[in-house]
């Protein structure tokens, strides 16, 4: 103790007590009391009932919880697309995205768990949106060959559209698509996505599309001479599509072969009818719309975020 500290304690005659100041950061540029900084606020748990729709960070991958398992590690949840692969993630802090926001997935209580009703799918696959009122229509549109082929994408696709905002409309017939390109004029935020039947290496179909180079266009399309096919046969109750030989009318060729009678728009109507969900379809067809889907409706600067 200095000098003129014992002076001090021996001057006041009582008991000298030692007090600490607070210690104060100071902000250099104004010689206030530097604010302290905010931690980040902690993501919100959410409890991962079944079938609730989240997309994992790092990957994002995307899909519907369908369990959970226990790993070495820890615990896992696994998730299941809309195409229905499956894949288990381990699980942190903030490793999820909600309706586009990151939360913290735990495990529900066994009365949570069993309480909520399945969540409602569209024909897609996709979650159901309720009390969603159709988007107004974007500038960007999905064009496929016919009339036959917007219907099957409706049925199978169409809350999703009106929910996106997409307009679907058909080219009535593979030969005008350069000039309908054209007319559309393509660029950043107005995207032109065309689906095109029996898009096989030689065909009219191929030579025609590699016309198209624009970066705002994408021309995708299936290997099925026409979009009958792309119906899965057994749920017709059929085993396989008839093979039509060359130079006959394919429809009606595929009609005379299953010993339907022989009126197109009638036979058409059966096979929509029977067409209830996306399990319905070939797969090659329904990669190539969900491409298309998301072609056209991805946001400049970012994707959209899982729903």
């Amino acid at each position: 103790m200095s000098g003129p500290q014992r002076a001090l304690r021996e001057g006041m005659g009582g008991t000298f007590l030692r007090v600490r100041s607070r210690q104060y950061a100071i902000d250099p540029r104004t010689g206030l009391p530097a604010r302290r900084r905010r931690e980040p606020e902690p993501a919100p748990e959410v409890a991962a009932e079944r079938d609730l729709v989240v997309e994992e960070v790092e990957t994002g991958f995307c899909g519907a919880v369908v369990r959970w398992e226990k790993a070495p590690g820890g615990e896992t949840v696994e998730l299941e697309d809309r195409f229905g692969k499956r894949r288990a993630f381990p699980l942190s802090p903030g490793g999820f995205l909600l309706e586009g926001r990151p939360v913290t997935l735990i495990r529900p209580r066994p009365a949570d768990s069993a309480a909520p009703p399945p969540r409602a799918r569209t024909a897609s696959g996709s979650v159901a949106v309720s009390g969603h009122r159709a988007r107004v229509a974007r500038e960007s549109r999905i064009y496929v060959e016919g009339r036959q082929d917007a219907e099957l994408v409706e049925k199978v696709w169409g809350d999703d559209l009106r929910v996106e905002g997409v307009v679907v409309e058909y080219l009535e017939g593979i030969d005008g698509l350069p000039s309908i390109v054209g007319s559309f004029r393509p660029g950043p935020g107005r995207r032109l996505g065309v689906l095109v039947d029996h898009l096989v290496a030689g065909s009219k179909e191929s030579r025609i599309s590699a016309e198209i180079t624009s970066p705002h266009v994408l021309v995708v399309g299936h290997p099925f001479v026409d979009v009958w096919q792309a119906v899965k046969p057994s749920v017709l109750g059929i085993a396989a599509w008839p093979e039509v030989p060359r130079g006959r009318p394919w429809k009606e060729g595929v009609l005379a072969g299953l010993g339907w009678p022989v009126d197109v728009p009638a036979a058409w109507r059966r096979i929509l009818g029977s067409v209830r969900t996306y399990a319905d379809l070939e797969p090659a067809l329904l990669g190539r719309v969900e491409e298309l889907i998301d072609f056209v409706t991805v946001d400049l600067g970012g994707d959209k975020p899982c729903t």
